[in-house]
């Protein structure tokens, strides 16, 4: 064992948590802190840890990107046929990790996934910028390919074809909602003794909020 690997830790001391500080439910507290970490310029604040795991319990872990959220969840896109893609869609369950470290921040998300309507979908699509279009194209994402030349040159004949800009979304790409039934939110303090309040969901709608020892 490599003991320098070991040996690597940071004490957090930043800032504290507290629940008389705390919003009445989790997605104006996550309002909250995703201004703070825009306005700290964090390199990729909307970069997050998407996990999912097929129907036998199998997990896997990436990272994607925010694109969107609100009351009703938080938003990703991607290719439905992706290995993420087809572990959703047989157990649309997901949880979502945000890691601020320059504010030592974590957030949790644990919910159910569904997707975005048709016309969100089409909207963020038109919206990025025309090589990413092409690429949703030209790419069949998480599938064996037999190299790095047939790829670019379905990227070239997917160029060819929209004359470099595709104004129509593939049929197997679009947006996943994270719709929350539990939220941690996760703030560094000294010795280890992290901060750690979490939301969850009951059945009248209503958010119950709890501290959790760290």
């Amino acid at each position: 064992m490599d003991h320098s690997i070991a040996d690597l830790r940071k004490d957090y001391a930043a800032q504290t948590l507290t629940e008389e500080t705390m919003a009445d439910n989790p997605f104006s507290q996550f309002s909250q802190w995703w201004r703070q970490a825009i306005d700290s310029q964090i390199l990729e604040p909307n970069a997050m840890t998407l996990a999912t795991a097929s129907p036998d319990g199998m997990p896997a872990a990436r990272i994607v990107l925010l694109k969107d959220f609100s009351p009703e969840g938080f938003v990703f896109y991607t290719n439905y046929q992706s290995f993420k893609g087809l572990q959703l869609e047989a157990n649309p369950k997901a949880c979502l990790v945000f890691f601020w470290k320059e504010l030592e921040r974590q957030v949790r998300i644990t919910g159910l996934v569904e997707k975005t309507s048709a016309e969100e979908s089409d909207a963020y699509f038109l919206s990025r910028p025309a090589k990413s279009r092409l690429g949703a194209w030209a790419s069949p994402q998480s599938r064996v390919i037999e190299s790095r030349d047939w790829l670019d040159h379905n990227f070239t004949e997917v160029d060819q074809r929209f004359g470099g800009e595709p104004s129509e979304r593939p049929p197997h790409w679009g947006g996943y909602r994270v719709k929350p039934v539990i939220v941690e939110f996760w703030q560094g303090r000294p010795s280890r003794m992290h901060d750690r309040i979490q939301y969850s969901i009951e059945n009248d709608g209503q958010w119950k909020r709890e501290r959790l020892a760290p």
